[in-house]
């Protein structure tokens, strides 16, 4: 799962005292300031860190393990996401690329790259409570096995939208869409609709809870995949990283169509830079 905003708070440091007996009374408000300023500083930062629209460069590395999938018994898969995002003006770039292991036949397992996506979504609305964007979506057929990837060039749309509720809370949306216009003759045609609405619940000291689930809707042949999350996160800054760590059990509620996810541990590490 993009357009660009920061909130960032600025608080002014007391003015110089102009006469001696103020100094104390000064020194005072300035290290109340100070410590206001740091508690705001660290807010914005925790809730920036799982905003997928963040003015910040960003890697990410995001696995998801299926250990059940509908109509396969005793199938297995999993999927590691590289995605890395980065502002460009008013618009936000992001490419990522699956590395897989998939059920295929003979009850063998195929290992490799999948599709290579990418989306640049502008910046429509951007202010200190909400990020609206949208932009052109494009996917490569850069599978290393047929088993991992669709064999078409497909191009579409993507729309996300981040809202700072409060400091506590923060909601948003993405949905992307994708069909086939190139590639393989010998190929089935591609029409993939996925959304997914992401709710954070800051518990205080950069730990958060979450709820992130992508349900997937093929339009090509009517299977469906719609999913409930809630996990648990981490952030913790350096000087000059922000890390993100997570942990996301998703259950499916509804499913349609062989090889859909029962179940999925999504885990993972956003790095902001």
């Amino acid at each position: 799962m993009t357009y660009i905003f920061n909130i960032q708070k600025t608080v002014r440091r007391p003015g110089l005292l102009l006469v001696f007996f103020l100094v104390l009374l000064g020194n005072s408000y300035q290290a109340v300031a100070q410590e206001d300023t740091q508690s705001d500083a660290a807010t914005d930062a925790n809730v920036q860190a799982n905003n997928p629209l963040a003015s910040i460069k960003t890697f990410n590395l995001h696995n998801y393990y299926v250990p059940n999938l509908s109509g396969l018994p005793d199938a297995t898969s999993n999927t590691m996401w590289l995605r890395y995002a980065q502002p460009i003006g008013r618009f936000l770039v992001r490419g990522s690329l699956p590395i897989s292991t998939v059920p295929a036949a003979n009850q063998t397992n195929k290992t490799g790259l999948g599709d290579f996506n990418a989306f640049a979504a502008y910046l429509a609305v951007k202010n200190a409570k909400t990020t609206l964007g949208a932009g052109p979506l494009i996917a490569a057929p850069t599978a290393t096995d047929d088993a991992l990837g669709s064999g078409k060039w497909q191009g579409g749309l993507a729309v996300i939208i981040f809202q700072v509720v409060s400091p506590q809370l923060q909601i948003g949306g993405l949905i992307t869409w994708q069909a086939s216009f190139a590639g393989q003759s010998d190929r089935v045609n591609t029409n993939v609709m996925a959304l997914q609405a992401f709710a954070i619940w800051q518990l205080g000291g950069g730990t958060y809870l979450r709820s992130t689930g992508i349900s997937a809707f093929n339009l090509e042949n009517g299977n469906y995949n719609v999913p409930f999350g809630m996990g648990i996160g981490k952030v913790l800054k350096t000087e000059k990283l922000v890390f993100n760590i997570f942990a996301e059990p998703q259950f499916t509620v509804l499913h349609y169509g062989v090889g859909q996810p029962k179940l999925q541990l999504f885990f993972g590490l956003n790095t902001q830079f």
